[in-house]
């Protein structure tokens, strides 16, 4: 009997598994290994009223957390929330210490050119708020030369430095900081979020929302590229729709339906 030549075996087991290789999924795998974990982990920031917030119990509360559970429940999971500063989020999720953010990350083309994201699952706009009395700011235009405060690394640092390049942008780790400058007059005008405006201005008479939103945006969950878990949260998403979830969370949280 003759064998064949040990370097023709050596090339059949080499083109062997080139091709087993070929065969696994290159970036739809996420799914399976959460899926397995039991757990879906979660960025936010823990300090972004109404949306994600620690409670007077020391707990998390909020829309997003609240959405966050739903949705870890869509998909048979326990939500496990890992809280960190804004700016350093999408790094958690590059670096693979959280399967997805949910801390309103609008979706822009720069964005999407990194990560995937969901369906929006909140659409609202950019607010200008200033200290009450106060006229002159209630355009994007007027914030020509004025100082603006914003969340380091957020769409609305983004949108100011790209529309209006005269502004004297100040970049903030949190939110309550800004908001102490603004009420020291160190800044002229803060923006944020309309619904995150309009929750904090209930609990803070010194301010007001200056003049009408602006640049409609969405927010969705963000996660590194992979199609094949955007697809599995976009499905639950639309399944927390049909349900009735996501306007029950939304009225609870806002008193309208802001998730369309």
């Amino acid at each position: 009997m003759r064998f064949p030549a040990r370097r023709a075996v050596l090339t059949g087991l080499g083109l062997a598994l080139v091709a087993a290789c070929a065969k696994k999924p290159q970036a739809a795998n996420g799914w399976e290994r959460i899926k397995a974990s039991g757990a879906l982990r979660i960025g936010l920031e823990g300090t972004y009223p109404p949306f994600n917030f620690q409670g007077p119990d020391g707990q998390l509360a909020g829309f997003e957390v609240d959405f966050g559970k739903a949705l870890a429940a869509q998909l048979g999971l326990k939500a496990d929330f890992r809280p960190a500063p804004f700016a350093g989020l999408l790094g958690a999720l590059e670096s693979g210490r959280v399967d997805v953010v949910i801390n309103q990350i609008t979706i822009t083309p720069d964005r999407q050119a990194k990560y995937d994201f969901s369906e929006p699952y909140t659409v609202s706009g950019i607010q200008i708020i200033t200290l009450k009395g106060r006229t002159d700011l209630r355009r994007p235009e007027d914030l020509a030369g004025k100082k603006v405060g914003v969340g380091l690394g957020t769409n609305y640092e983004q949108w100011i430095r790209a529309n209006v390049p005269t502004a004297d942008v100040r970049a903030y780790d949190d939110d309550p900081t800004k908001y102490q400058d603004l009420k020291a007059g160190r800044i002229d005008a803060v923006l944020n979020d309309r619904l995150v405006a309009a929750d904090f201005l209930k609990t803070s008479p010194e301010f007001i929302a200056s003049g009408p939103p602006f640049a409609a945006q969405g927010a969705g969950v963000a996660m590194k590229k992979d199609p094949g878990l955007k697809v599995v949260i976009d499905q639950a998403i639309d399944a927390l729709r049909a349900n009735g979830k996501m306007s029950a969370l939304s009225q609870q949280w806002f008193g309208m339906d802001v998730t369309r």
